[in-house]
């Protein structure tokens, strides 16, 4: 299972690259696996401020519908419109074209608190 290290991740199977005060979220290749292919994506408002663990979009496949999570606290400043036409990109390229929102971290210092490395994710998934 391809867990990339250098990103955060949550028990719920997102992860976040924190770059300054910027923070790019999506959802793990794990979780995009057990979701099978995805149909559909619910993004967040551009603007909307997020708490960490707060429901703030949805991810539908052929076999389940999934709230997505919050990593961190901040405000989000972007969205991945290319999910709306192309959703299964969440399948093919998670960590990349595959991204969900772009979060202004309200406090990027204290962003990694309660997330996961990549070797703790890995032992979490039994990868």
């Amino acid at each position: 299972m391809d867990v990339r290290d250098g990103l955060l991740y949550t028990d719920e199977h997102e992860w976040l690259r924190v770059e300054g005060d910027t923070g790019t979220m999506g959802i793990t290749a794990y979780a995009a696996d057990e979701l099978g292919d995805v149909v559909f994506v619910e993004l967040p408002a551009i603007g909307r401020a997020l708490q960490r663990a707060e429901t703030l979009g949805v991810v539908e496949s052929v076999k389940a519908v999934s709230d997505l999570f919050a990593p961190a606290d901040g405000e989000v400043i972007e969205v991945n419109e290319a999910l709306v036409g192309k959703p299964e990109l969440l399948n093919s390229d998670p960590y990349g074209e595959g991204w969900i929102a772009r979060v202004r971290l309200a406090n990027p210092a204290a962003a990694a608190e309660g997330l996961k490395d990549a070797a703790a994710y890995r032992a979490l998934i039994g990868a």
